[in-house]
């Protein structure tokens, strides 16, 4: 019965899968010596809801559950108290540690208290070979793993002080307990390092640290191309993660070829040109060719980065390049990307409107573990959205983030509606109301980029005397801000509706393109003949 209910979560699974982009960031590669992890989390049924999971102190005999899909619209409003029922299937239990730190929960767990923070890009394996076809059989089909991306993330945030330990604790549950789901890219930092691991299938894992100067995309596809367990300081990995390819015949030792565990254990078949995309507008001195197999698996940036550098990345939709969503007969006569990407033959961008989130974890080495980690969190497409900062040592966050579900009606008081409202409304005339939006909200983030950095270093003194009151102190602006953001985001989406209501400017003149009435009348004339 259990073989028979694991097997249906596999196919719920895959059914959920849309295609998640991650960034990661080095401390040499950022303008303010901060590490970034970042996750779109994109999916057409994710559950936006956002709850700070408390920290916890344990009896010497508690014990924590292993649950196969413990995000899937359950409410941890009550946690430890969760009713997981027929959205969850729990597995096991494991020997609780006696302390567990606080952390932002939401599709995805994504940063602790203690300043590790991580995001997740789902990769499949291509069956046009035969290879492929075998590996998912071996890896996907033939495997009854417990231990989904949910519970190891879930854990690590819960025990981990670092990045490294972090992607220790996870791979030390996927050996024990093996893996379950697609293949994962987990990025994670945690002020200091940035460690990027892949997870196969079974008890197979990879992990490296990102060198401190470069920058990282992972776009569901495998990016880790090669392995060295010499290097301790700098790789880790499954003890069999060679060995298991060997026996398997996926690989040869003697054949002089460099052992590729993206080639071995997630083949892909084509190119993938979010990764190109993102490290050309990174590096655009690289001069890379769209079209390649496999690109690096990081770049060394042209200049150094900024947060709304990488908000503007996770935002894009190829513009100025020659796949732009913002032009052609697709987009409509206002440019609009989001209609252009649905259509045939058009390549997908990084910004898609199916974006539940987007997080941008940045962790700061210098500061005190409660203030060094900031979660910049908006909704819906990310070039039609904002960011605001949350930290999980906040305590409570606005009742925005609880309100509401993809499958209920629209609220005006629920944070995923509301941004989602303006993304529509915008898409309704985006050539002129994309400027509208980005003429407001574009001087109120660099407000707050200006302020925030301000207002750790002032916690991070008053955390010397009066913790409490640090965090209080950090805690009320993000508390505010989100407030005041998501007010002025409906009161926005409201004007930009009422200036092009009616497919017209103020009531004035509709202003249609003269290629856009030219491609209109052609069509007439094909019909009518």
């Amino acid at each position: 019965m259990k073989k028979f209910l694991v097997l249906m979560c596999v196919v719920f699974y895959f059914g959920l899968i849309f295609g998640c982009t991650i960034q990661a960031v080095g401390t040499e590669a950022m303008v303010d010596g901060s590490t970034i992890v970042t996750h779109n989390d994109d999916s057409s049924s994710a559950d936006f809801r956002l709850w700070i999971i408390p920290a916890m102190d344990w009896n010497e005999d508690a014990t924590r559950e292993i649950v196969i899909n413990s995000h899937n619209y359950i409410d941890y409003g009550n946690y430890p108290n969760v009713d997981y029922g027929d959205n969850g299937l729990k597995m096991a239990e494991i020997p609780q540690i006696s302390h567990t730190y606080s952390y932002l929960h939401s599709r995805y767990s994504f940063m602790n208290e203690v300043g590790v923070a991580m995001g997740e890009s789902t990769f499949s394996i291509s069956t046009r070979t035969d290879h492929g076809k075998e590996v998912r059989k071996v890896l996907y089909e033939d495997s009854y793993g417990i231990i989904d991306c949910w519970t190891a993330q879930d854990i690590a945030l819960e025990r981990a002080t670092t990045a490294k330990e972090a992607v220790e604790i996870m791979g030390d549950l996927v050996e024990e307990f093996g893996w379950y789901g697609a293949g994962e890219i987990i990025n994670v930092c945690d002020g200091n390092e940035v460690w990027i691991a892949e997870f196969y299938g079974l008890d197979l894992w990879v992990a490296f640290k990102l060198p401190e100067d470069a920058y990282f995309v992972g776009a569901n596809t495998a990016m880790i191309q090669e392995y060295h367990p010499e290097d301790s300081e700098n790789w880790m990995g499954s003890p069999n993660l060679i060995s298991f390819a060997v026996e398997q015949g996926w690989y040869d030792p003697n054949s002089g070829e460099q052992f590729n565990p993206a080639a071995i254990y997630g083949p892909k078949s084509g190119t993938n040109i979010r990764e190109w995309r993102a490290f050309d507008m990174v590096a655009p001195s690289l001069e890379l060719e769209y079209g390649e197999l496999y690109y690096p698996m990081y770049v060394i940036p042209d200049n150094k980065l900024t947060v709304n550098d990488i908000f503007e990345i996770a935002g894009d939709h190829y513009e100025g390049t020659e796949f732009d969503l913002t032009k052609g007969p697709g987009a409509g006569p206002w440019g609009d990307p989001l209609t252009n990407y649905r259509i045939a033959g058009r390549q997908r961008p990084i910004g898609i409107p199916l974006t539940c989130y987007l997080q941008i974890g940045q962790v700061k080495s210098w500061l005190p573990d409660p203030i060094k980690g900031i979660t910049w969190f908006g909704y819906g497409s990310v070039g039609h959205s904002f960011i605001t900062p949350l930290f999980p040592a906040m305590g409570n966050l606005p009742e925005l983030y609880q309100n509401g579900s993809r499958y209920e009606e629209f609220r005006r008081d629920s944070g995923w509606w509301i941004n989602t409202y303006v993304q529509e409304v915008v898409g309704s005339r985006y050539e002129k109301a994309i400027e509208d939006l980005r003429n407001f909200r574009d001087p109120k983030m660099q407000s707050i980029y200006d302020t925030v950095p301000i207002l750790q270093d002032a916690a991070a003194k008053l955390y010397e005397i009066n913790p409490d009151a640090a965090i209080d102190l950090l805690g009320d602006y993000a508390y505010d801000t989100a407030l005041g953001w998501y007010d002025d985001w409906l009161k926005l989406g409201d004007e930009i509706f009422a200036r092009y209501a009616c497919e017209r400017i103020n009531f004035g003149s509709n202003g249609y393109p003269d290629w856009w009435i030219e491609l209109l009348e052609t069509d007439v004339e094909i019909i009518n003949n």
